[in-house]
């Protein structure tokens, strides 16, 4: 069975997917080969649909689109604004960012043509894009903060989704998970590296807050009550968490359950530890010294 990840940084680490895609791609046996990538997510900074983190990326989307065309990989546009009004909808940027991307499909050579997608959240917008831009596959985010099972489970019977992602804390919710339909299974992308407190009862307001700043509102910064919040994002942390799923439990306890779909976060973080994501998830411990070599051997990265 393919494990399909799904990973952070369609405009923030254009420079190291371009680094790191011919070498997925030319030295497969450097990777697990049961190891697929199902999409790379992200959106430009300053985009008014944008959400979840604040954006960054500057990367020219032509570019981008070009980079997932060749290499056969779908891209999605994180647009997760949970706070969009009906004003919102015309908004420049977004809506050209949709007409690049709806019909540049790619192609793979196993699965044929490869669609593009939209994370999304608002109800409004999903409606929207349904109508105008019908092309685009969609993902419930995680930004809805889906801790109750029962909300999950109505979310992913949704036919207008095609992935749901839950919270993080329903990641171990084994009985219930394993109980989902074989139709539901396939719907599922577990959010992997969480390095959010486990008992945050504020996870919603952080990710508002988000999306007040992509509006361009005044508004002042969530303060994040983590007792490691003074740490930052550190994936030994993140490893520790009750919620985190490790690459053990990919191959032993999730796909054999059925499960194909894993999103790894970290759009706000830097190339060196999405580097490190792509070591621990996807390279053999054998090849990995290898893969850090050929990416931080390439001059033009600024990898910190």
């Amino acid at each position: 069975m393919s494990i399909f990840y799904h990973l952070p940084g369609l405009f923030e680490f254009y420079e190291l997917y371009k680094a790191f895609l011919p070498l997925f791609r030319e030295h497969r046996e450097y990777f697990y080969d049961w190891c697929k990538i199902g999409s790379i997510y992200g959106a430009p900074n300053d985009c008014l649909w944008g959400g979840g983190r604040v954006g960054f990326g500057d990367a020219n989307p032509h570019d981008v689109a070009a980079l997932m065309k060749e290499f056969g990989i779908s891209a999605r546009l994180t647009f997760s604004n949970s706070l969009l009004r009906e004003e919102h909808l015309s908004d420049k940027k977004s809506n050209a960012l949709c007409a690049m991307f709806e019909n540049n499909w790619a192609n793979d050579a196993v699965y044929g043509a490869v669609q593009n997608g939209i994370i999304i959240h608002s109800d409004l917008l999903l409606n929207y894009i349904k109508a105008k831009y019908p092309n685009f596959y969609f993902v419930s985010s995680t930004t809805k903060v889906l801790t109750d099972f029962k909300q999950f489970e109505e979310e992913l019977n949704r036919n207008e989704f095609r992935y749901v992602v839950p919270d993080f804390r329903l990641n171990k919710q084994f009985t219930k998970l394993n109980a989902l339909s074989d139709a539901q299974k396939q719907k599922v992308e577990f959010l992997c590296n969480e390095c959010c407190f486990f008992g945050c009862p504020e996870r919603k307001k952080c990710y508002e807050n988000v999306s007040q700043k992509s509006l361009g509102e005044n508004c002042e910064d969530h303060i994040c009550a983590s007792p490691n919040a003074q740490r930052g994002y550190r994936f030994s942390d993140a490893m520790k968490n009750p919620g985190f799923i490790g690459i053990e439990d990919i191959q032993n306890v999730y796909a054999p359950a059925g499960f194909r779909h894993f999103k790894i976060e970290g759009r706000s973080l830097g190339s060196a530890i999405i580097l490190e994501f792509l070591l621990y998830y996807m390279t053999k411990p054998e090849h990995q010294l290898k893969v850090r070599e050929e990416i931080y051997l390439d001059s033009s990265l600024d990898l910190f």
